[in-house]
C-alpha cells in the first residue's frame, strides 16, 4: 500500500510478485512531482519483484526527467539489491 505523507509517500507492508504489478500502476500515477521521497521503513516483506519494481519507478522518473528517492530500505531489500548489484542505483548516498 502506498500512503502520502506529508509532501512524500510511505510505502507499508508487503512487495511480492503477488502485488507488484499493482504497485508498479499505483506508483506510476503517484509519483508525479519532481524531488519526491518515498520511504520504505515500513515494508514487512519484499521479494525480487520489489528491486524490480523500484528500478522500473526510478527509470519512470528518469524519462520525464524527474529526482525520486528512497529512504530507509529494510535490509531483507537491501540484500537483494546487493545481490543484484542494483545497490548503488537504487540508494546510491549509503551504498558506498
Amino acid at each position: 500500500m502506498i500512503v502520502q505523507d506529508g509532501d512524500n509517500y510511505r510505502i507499508q507492508g508487503r512487495i511480492t510478485i503477488a502485488n507488484a504489478n499493482a504497485l508498479l500502476t499505483e506508483g506510476l500515477k503517484l509519483f508525479v512531482r519532481d524531488g519526491l521521497t518515498v520511504d520504505l521503513s515500513q515494508l514487512e516483506e519484499v521479494d525480487s519483484s520489489a528491486v524490480s519494481l523500484v528500478l522500473e519507478w526510478l527509470r519512470e522518473a528518469q524519462r520525464n526527467q524527474r529526482k525520486l528517492s528512497f529512504t530507509n530500505l529494510p535490509e531483507n531489500l537491501k540484500s537483494l539489491a546487493t545481490l543484484y548489484s542494483v545497490l548503488d542505483l537504487i540508494q546510491p548516498a549509503e551504498a558506498s
